[in-house]
């Protein structure tokens, strides 16, 4: 009896930190991510990310990222950008919570190649993270690794997979694991949409998301040219 008790009693405490940390609620990110092309060479990246613990509900993670891509060839790019982020880390509210912000420079190589039907992309990355927690700051420094594989199923669906793996350059070694599949359409040949699920891994938790996101790269070569021409 005593021993049942006491087994009850920690599958309490473990359900209840899960609500506190918000382990138990499916959240949403609401994404878009853009290359806009503004020479045979050079494109700039945009992107925004809105994160919430629930489904559009009880604010995350704002990201906003930018950067300026060096298309090596069609299968190589390299990025310098820079990333400006704010973070409620808590899943419970708190009056005068202060969320995080974060500065973030990183340097990105992008390599892809193709197997049979199946589209590889790596991508490697490093973080310098300029942390600000109010009343405390931080420097942190992260590299990060993606394998992301994309069937093409008709000209308008695919399906896309990744894991992408956070390694800290400092303290524990492991940050987080983030592993994910989706289906996507393919609205016009510059414009797709995605819908998919995310497992999002901790040392010491676990998170479950689903992800809507967007997907528009522009060519403005054409603008530019006539900028230039202008001029």
């Amino acid at each position: 009896m005593k021993r049942s008790l006491l087994s009850l009693i920690f599958l309490c405490s473990i359900f209840a930190n899960a609500q506190e940390t918000g382990e138990s609620s499916l959240g949403t990110w609401h994404m878009y991510f853009g290359t806009n092309k503004i020479s045979d060479r050079f494109s700039i990246h945009t992107e925004g990310q809105l994160r919430y613990f629930e489904q559009a509900d009880n604010f995350n993670q704002l990201l906003l990222r930018t950067g300026l891509n060096y298309h090596l060839n069609p299968n190589t790019i390299a990025t310098m950008g820079y990333g400006y982020i704010t973070t409620d880390g808590s899943f419970e509210e708190f009056p005068d919570e202060i969320n995080t912000k974060e500065h973030r420079i990183f340097e990105q190589l992008i390599l892809k190649n193709k197997v049979w039907e199946f589209l590889f992309e790596h991508r490697y990355r490093l973080e310098q993270r300029f942390l600000d927690f109010g009343e405390t700051t931080d420097t942190q420094h992260r590299a990060r690794y993606r394998l992301q594989v994309t069937l093409p199923l008709t000209d308008v669906f695919f399906l896309n997979f990744y894991d992408e793996i956070f390694l800290n350059l400092q303290d524990e070694v492991f940050g987080q694991n983030r592993l994910y599949a989706a289906l996507g359409i393919n609205v016009t040949h510059n414009l797709s949409v995605q819908a998919g699920y995310l497992k999002n891994h901790f040392s010491t938790a676990n998170f479950d998301r689903l992800q809507i996101g967007v997907t528009y790269n522009p060519d403005l070569r054409g603008i530019f040219k006539k900028d230039n021409s202008g001029s």
